[in-house]
């Protein structure tokens, strides 16, 4: 069968379309009618409570009963048959037919005369998407595939230029000179001013453009978190970025997944920080950010968790900020919202906290600096952030200011990860834990009555691994067969 159509955007703006039906897909297609200014006319003999209230707001109009094929008036300009009923969706079909009116039957492509396309809206800029009517889910999925590469900075673009079109087309007479314009316009900084929501820069800067003014393409750098490791919790402005990356400097513990959904051709650089092994100085991230900036790359910082979560972010935002450095942030799912989730424990829960506190436990000097006596209060959830080689201290620290030894933990390792563990028990087995079950980095520790709820509401992965609540001291190295069973 040819399914080739002719693709085609209609005005409709005043226009009378006739819906006939009334339940849930009748609505749909009334609403996407109005936001195109078109008058709806509803024939059926009853209409959903929504469709109810547009006839009484006199939004549609409603031809009460069964069909009739003098509902296609003179001035009814397109049909779409919204019905259950094959015989009725047909006899609409004949009628328009009859009349040389386009008619849409739902979910009926030989009878229809037109398709409704799955459609990525942008303000005026639209995507539209067709199978030819034989394939709407797989319309759908690539709908799905250019919402993620089309922000709301391209409709923003296109209400800009649709503004300036006079002035653009006597500016540059010649297609070949306007295309030629485009191009330079779409490759430059005017789609980043509009992301920043930077009104006044975009206009000027379109100005500049069409002044003809040489520029050289100034740098940016992105500070964009990675979450976790599932590479189905990144934004669609984290993928916009790494679709748009020249440079990509990321994190030693960025998952491998999240990579390979960057731009192929960008320069890959590793920058991470390693407690045991290699680390890249912050002052050495700095300068390569400022080194490929200055060049004129569009320059991506990639982080793991949120940059604004013990991340740096700040300090990389103020160092850009220095130079004269374009910057924007994108956030990203931090680890104790990540890792909690998957691993089933809500970090607020109205039975069992009152207050939630995020920590750091990167060093011994940094949890020499805490206020271990506001951490022990009852009622709250801690989580640490980096404290794998620390959980002695934190033990040590929270026992002496008087949190019960029985409070509830969980370890999450490599949360979200295909490889992600949890390891429960209680606060005065920590560290033998972590040893009985060789817990390694990246890791989070949450504390707190919530850690506990892992045991029943736990989705993702395996179970949780108990600690035996006598565990006391380092149990004697267990065998690799032994761990992997446990696992």
């Amino acid at each position: 069968m040819d399914t080739s159509l002719f693709p085609l955007f209609a005005d409709l703006r005043g226009r009378a379309v006739l819906v006939v039906g009334g339940g849930a897909v009748a609505e749909r297609k009334v609403q996407a009618l109005l936001r195109a200014g078109a008058l709806p006319r509803v024939g059926a003999l009853q209409l959903s409570e929504a469709l109810q209230e547009l006839a009484r707001s006199l939004r549609i109009q409603w031809l009460q009963g069964p069909f009739a094929p003098h509902w296609l008036g003179e001035d009814v300009w397109l049909v779409i048959a919204a019905t259950d009923d094959p015989a009725t969706n047909q006899a609409v079909a004949a009628a328009a037919h009859a009349r040389r009116l386009f008619a849409n039957v739902v979910d009926d492509a030989a009878l229809s005369a037109f398709h409704v396309p799955a459609v990525v809206e942008r303000g005026p800029l639209q995507i539209a998407i067709s199978s030819g009517g034989g394939a709407p889910m797989v319309a759908r999925h690539v709908r799905r595939r250019i919402e993620v590469l089309f922000d709301q900075a391209w409709g923003q673009l296109a209400a800009l230029v649709t503004d300036q079109r006079a002035q653009i087309c006597a500016r540059f007479p010649e297609p070949g000179a306007r295309r030629r314009f485009f191009d330079r316009l779409i490759d430059g900084p005017l789609l980043d001013l509009l992301r920043r929501r930077q009104w006044v820069a975009a206009e000027g800067q379109l100005r500049q453009d069409m002044a003809g003014e040489p520029t050289a393409t100034p740098g940016s750098v992105v500070l964009v978190g990675a979450g976790s490791g599932d590479p189905g919790l990144l934004t669609l402005n984290a993928l916009r970025a790494l679709n748009q990356a020249d440079v990509i400097l990321h994190d030693r513990l960025v998952s491998t997944e999240v990579l390979q959904l960057a731009r192929r051709d960008a320069d890959f650089i590793e920058v991470g920080k390693s407690a045991q092994g290699h680390s890249t100085a912050q002052d050495h991230i700095h300068a390569l950010m400022l080194e490929h900036a200055r060049a004129g790359k569009r320059v991506v910082r990639l982080k793991g968790g949120d940059a604004f979560v013990f991340g740096r972010g700040g300090e990389e935002l103020q160092f850009l900020r220095a130079h004269g450095i374009a910057y924007e942030v994108v956030p990203g799912i931090t680890a104790a919202l990540a890792c909690a989730a998957y691993a089933g424990i809500p970090l607020t829960h109205r039975d069992h906290t009152q207050q939630l506190r995020l920590v750091t436990a990167h060093c011994k000097g940094s949890l020499d600096t805490l206020d271990w006596n506001a951490l022990a209060l009852p009622r709250q959830t801690l989580v640490f952030y980096m404290g794998v080689a620390t959980l002695a201290q934190i033990r040590s620290g929270l026992l002496a200011a008087g949190l019960c030894a029985a409070t509830p933990f969980a370890l999450v390792e490599n949360g979200s990860r295909t490889s992600q563990r949890v390891v429960r028990g209680q606060l005065d087995t920590l560290p033998e834990a972590a040893h009985l079950y060789r817990v390694q980095s990246p890791a989070l520790l949450i504390l707190g009555d919530v850690a506990a709820l892992a045991d029943e509401l736990h989705w993702f992965g395996h179970a949780p691994l108990q600690v035996p609540p006598t565990l006391s001291s380092p149990p004697a190295k267990t065998s690799p067969t032994t761990l992997a069973d446990a696992a």
